[in-house]
């Protein structure tokens, strides 16, 4: 007799899809903590297994987890996130610094080409805000507000496939970055991310491309435990996306062609750095 799927009831589906646009609209937001089940029971009327159906499914697709005698907590936005965070995770810190240069320089290259007035005056205060932050010393809110300026980068390359891939991955680099940044903001960290907002208001593709691509290995430079920076971190410079090569003093580096750190002084961090 040949394999079918079973039948889950529409009730558990329709509190699946509940949930669901709660985790999705922002209701719930990334880290939150959902209503305990006897809370949820109460506020969708119906049994406690539907419930418990519900959560369990939400978890195995990745946006809950399930965290015994502290709660259940939105770890991912979308099934497409938490299927990253399942696969990646436990990933090689530098390959994913290779990946954030590659995206993120590909992005700043199109924002140069691409960005709006609007898309600059965005810009401009999410810097500030990012500044503000790691004034306050306070990791966290800087981790979030360097987020929201690469985020922004992004954004502004009006890319939707890129934007909503970066989207996806940035809950996953946002913890990666949290990694990267540890408890404490120190001066030897600090990444003055102007030149690549400057470069992108010019419209010099080059630039921007060379800034974005070499804030992820700077970080892995910096990070706690000495996770170490990537090869080409003594000077040697990669190839920028666009064919050109790294200048700063640790070896800026471009998009898809290649990496490098920035140098200390100034070197431009979504998904975070």
């Amino acid at each position: 007799m040949p394999l079918t799927s079973p039948r889950r009831s529409a009730l558990a589906d329709q509190v699946i899809a509940q949930l669901r646009n709660q985790i999705t609209t922002g209701e719930w937001p990334l880290g939150s903590r959902i209503p305990t089940e006897p809370e949820l029971v109460e506020l969708l009327g119906v049994a406690r297994n539907t419930v418990r159906e519900a959560v369990r499914a939400l978890a195995h697709n990745g946006l809950l987890d399930i965290r015994q005698g502290s709660g259940t907590y939105v770890i991912a936005t979308s099934e497409l996130a938490g299927v990253m965070h399942r696969r990646f995770a436990g990933a090689d810190p530098r390959h994913i610094a290779e990946l954030r240069s590659t995206l993120e320089s590909s992005a700043a290259r199109l924002a140069a080409e691409r960005r709006t007035e609007r898309d600059l005056v965005q810009l401009d205060a999410l810097l500030a805000r990012r500044e503000q932050a790691w004034e306050s010393g306070d990791a966290e809110v800087f981790v979030a507000a360097d987020v929201s300026l690469h985020m922004a980068v992004v954004a502004a390359s009006h890319n939707d496939v890129l934007l909503g891939l970066y989207a996806d991955l940035g809950e996953l680099l946002r913890d990666w970055l949290r990694e990267d940044v540890g408890t404490e903001l120190t001066p030897d960290t600090h990444m003055d991310h102007a030149r690549l907002v400057e470069a992108i208001r010019r419209g010099d593709g080059d630039a921007a491309a060379s800034e974005a691509a070499g804030y992820p290995f700077e970080w892995l430079k910096h990070a706690p435990g000495g996770r170490g920076a990537h090869p080409g971190a003594d000077g040697a410079g990669a190839a920028t996306a666009g064919g050109g090569t790294g200048t700063g003093d640790s070896g800026s580096a471009g998009g898809a062609g290649g990496a490098g750190g920035a140098d200390d002084g100034g070197a431009v961090s979504p998904a975070g750095g």
